[in-house]
């Protein structure tokens, strides 16, 4: 039986960040392949009528507090001791997300999105600044004048907008959402969750 695993992403969640960096460990246990599919967190929040955590629970006593120390417990338990909350956040990752379709559409995706989150969340680049995007990029071994040139074209921005569209219409609402089949997860925490559907799924 073919499992399809995906997970719906923007750069722009820390806890994208620390999905994707337990993913491989599922993959290499489970012996399954998660599909990368790219969102804009921002079009999702405004075609569902969400809002960032850092904004619903800001007035909200102690809540924000509870908050931080779940992810401190979350990077302590999963040993991502490299990750660094980034000093720019919020950050705008329209760019950076067309950057992704640009990637899938010419079969560099992961490797993009590696480096994207690296920068994001352990060497604490503003990755909303062009001028940083670009000398990231070629940091990182890519063509950054083709990329930027690229995420001007139409028919990329459609794509990271239909993409979005397709994702509030499946029921996402926010980053990082995981599909096991049709099942839904949201959130970092429930990576253990998805992998208990992966395995039961597999023996069903």
């Amino acid at each position: 039986m073919t499992i399809t695993v995906s997970l719906h992403i923007d750069v722009a969640s820390p806890n994208c960040y620390m999905s994707h960096k337990l993913i491989p460990g599922i993959e290499e246990r489970q012996n399954v392949t998660f599909e990368y599919f790219p969102v804009l967190l921002g079009g999702l929040f405004k075609l569902t009528n969400n809002q960032a955590p850092f904004i619903t629970y800001k007035d909200v006593k102690n809540k924000p507090e509870y908050n931080r120390l779940e992810m401190m417990r979350f990077i302590r338990d999963h040993d991502l001791n490299t990750f660094r909350m980034n000093d720019h956040f919020p950050i705008n990752t329209v760019p950076l997300m067309r950057g992704a379709i640009v990637a899938e559409q010419e079969g560099f995706l992961m490797p993009y999105l590696d480096a994207i989150l690296n920068d994001m969340w352990e060497n604490n680049r503003n990755m909303g600044d062009p001028e940083v995007i670009a000398a990231a990029l070629t940091e990182n071994g890519f063509d950054a004048n083709h990329i930027l040139n690229r995420i001007q074209d139409q028919d990329v921005k459609d794509q990271l907008m239909a993409n979005t569209q397709k994702s509030a219409k499946m029921g996402v609402f926010g980053c990082p959402t995981i599909f096991v089949g049709e099942e839904m997860f949201f959130g970092k925490d429930r990576m253990d969750a998805v992998e208990r559907e992966i395995i039961r799924q597999k023996n069903s």
